[in-house]
């Protein structure tokens, strides 16, 4: 019988959501919606010493501003699900309140011979650390030093039963097979195999907490919601052959999920994996969202509040470490939807170009209509403290530079001379453009501009051209100056736009306060 597609986003409250944690929810959610199936978040918060307060917030917020919108697992309250109901039928979807359900999983493999109980100290265990370093080895907790150790296969019956009832520091161990050959087949990284003689005793379970590790939670919650895929970054493809064992020594391995390790994000520039370190020093957030260290009190940057926009960043996101087979860029969640295959992803990592995340923010920004773009804008002229400007204004402002535009907060310089009279010329304009003679040439074309009724861009620029011909002035020279008065640089879109938006009446008023105050500077 075929099983419905279902793979699950398993993040740990620990901190802010980093965007190759965004790539790996953005992947598996890709697949599910591809595959007709479901995509599950779920909270794995077993490391309670690790745990922050905000974070589980926090990763569920960004997700919902990416547009990553989970089928069970979160109500549209954006709350972890605790109880049981037809659409969450797996609740409750976060580990701490699942504890009770590992404990007999733990017992399971012990009483098949699976797993066994450790009772070594945590001083102990940094003694044989020490005790290997100096003789320039590493300790590993394994087949060959467990029978050397402190656990229920070197103790007698009594004296383990006795430690199981009087203290709280034991554990319970995998039981890691002797040279035995691990197989198993990765979407992206094909055939693996690996010997168990190079693993060591996990654990599995903490008498001291009375919860789970990963390796066992996330093997018994995986068969318990049925999860198809793990789909997951590939510092987990060392715990992979651990998880393979897991289901088999629980008889599962009929609903073995396929694996599929995805490349990590690089960083920009050099070798390793892309950190807070690397966005800190190139100036780029690397989260989603801004994150306020509820410990330090520092806070992170965000792409949401750098001005990115989520259609953007996801579009940028998805073609790390994979592509659709074609020349495709620019693409929207349906069309990555219809595209995406592990067959067209890299199995090497891919270098995180922020350079190329502003560039599709650019691009997307082409795409919102000139209104949407207005409003967008217009808190900003609010913060600037313009005002009595009506919406029209406004959006053919915006339109007219938004090809020139990264992010919103870059329209107030491309556009602020439409809100407010230049305070100042640039220097250089005035060197090379303001000459002794301008300010008689500005002079006739304000009598130019006052004799026009129809002040069109089309009809005002033929009657000034025809003007600058008659007269035989350098087309150059007067257009950069009277550009000049107008924006207080030479920048800007097309001058007789401009100009139409603006009206004669403000049109002239810029060029006689420029013939007033610019004064001719020699190079």
């Amino acid at each position: 019988m075929e099983r419905k597609t279902r793979v699950r986003f398993a993040p740990s409250p620990t901190g802010p959501l980093h965007m190759g944690g965004v790539r790996t929810a953005l992947y598996n959610y890709l697949f599910a919606k591809q595959n007709g199936g479901d995509f599950i978040i779920r909270i794995e918060d077993t490391d309670s010493h690790r745990f922050v307060p905000g974070a589980e917030k926090y990763i569920i917020e960004a997700l919902e501003w990416c547009g990553i919108h989970p089928d069970e697992g979160v109500d549209e309250n954006g709350n972890v699900v605790e109880t049981p109901s037809e659409r969450h039928p797996h609740a409750p979807y976060r580990q701490s309140q699942r504890k009770g359900i590992y404990r007999k999983f733990a017992d399971q493999l012990i009483e098949n011979g699976y797993a066994y109980y450790a009772f070594d100290t945590a001083e102990e265990l940094d003694a044989k650390r020490a005790e290997a370093e100096a003789a320039g080895n590493t300790f590993i907790y394994n087949q060959e030093t467990r029978m050397e150790l402190r656990n229920s296969l070197t103790l007698p019956e009594d004296e383990v039963k006795k430690l199981l009832e009087t203290t709280d520091c034991w554990t319970i161990r995998f039981k890691m097979p002797k040279d035995t050959v691990v197989k198993m087949d990765d979407l992206i990284r094909g055939h693996i195999e690996v010997n168990t003689d190079t693993l060591d005793d996990k654990v599995l379970w903490k008498r001291a907490d009375e919860l789970p590790t990963y390796h066992l939670a996330n093997i018994v919650d995986d068969h318990l919601m049925e999860i198809t895929e793990v789909i997951r970054g590939e510092e987990w493809l060392p715990s992979a052959p651990l998880h393979v064992l897991l289901y088999e020594a629980f008889g599962w391995t009929d609903t073995m999920p396929q694996f599929v390790h995805l490349p990590l994000l690089l960083k920009p520039d050099g070798k390793g994996k892309l950190s807070k370190r690397d966005g800190d020093r190139l100036g780029f957030p690397v989260f989603p969202l801004e994150w306020h260290d509820p410990k330090s009190g520092e806070i992170s940057s965000g792409y949401r509040e750098s001005g990115y926009l989520p259609e953007a960043v996801i579009n940028f996101l998805a073609l790390l470490g994979w592509n659709p087979g074609d020349d495709r860029e620019i693409m929207s969640m349906d069309e990555l939807v219809e595209a995406f295959s592990f067959d067209h992803c890299s199995r090497s990592g891919a270098k995180f170009d922020f350079e190329k995340g502003k560039w599709f923010n650019h691009k997307y920004l082409q795409e919102i209509d000139d209104d949407t773009l207005a409003d967008l804008f217009a808190p900003i002229l609010a913060d600037k403290g313009v005002s009595g400007f009506d919406k029209a204004y406004i959006s053919k402002a915006v339109g007219m530079v938004k090809s020139r535009i990264s992010f919103v907060k870059d329209l107030w310089e491309q556009a602020a001379f439409f809100f407010v009279r230049p305070g100042s010329y640039a220097e250089k304009d005035i060197k090379k453009r303001w000459k002794e003679d301008t300010p008689r040439i500005m002079g006739e074309l304000i009598d130019l501009l006052e004799s026009i009724e129809d002040f069109s861009s089309k009809n005002a620029e033929d009657i000034v051209l025809s003007w600058i011909t008659a007269h035989e002035y350098h087309t150059g020279n007067v257009m950069n100056a009277f550009r000049l008065a107008v924006v207080g640089e030479c920048k800007g879109p097309h001058m007789f736009d401009i100009t139409e938006l603006m009206g004669k009446e403000e049109t002239i008023a810029r060029i006689k306060i420029a013939i007033e105050n610019i004064k001719p500077i020699n190079a």
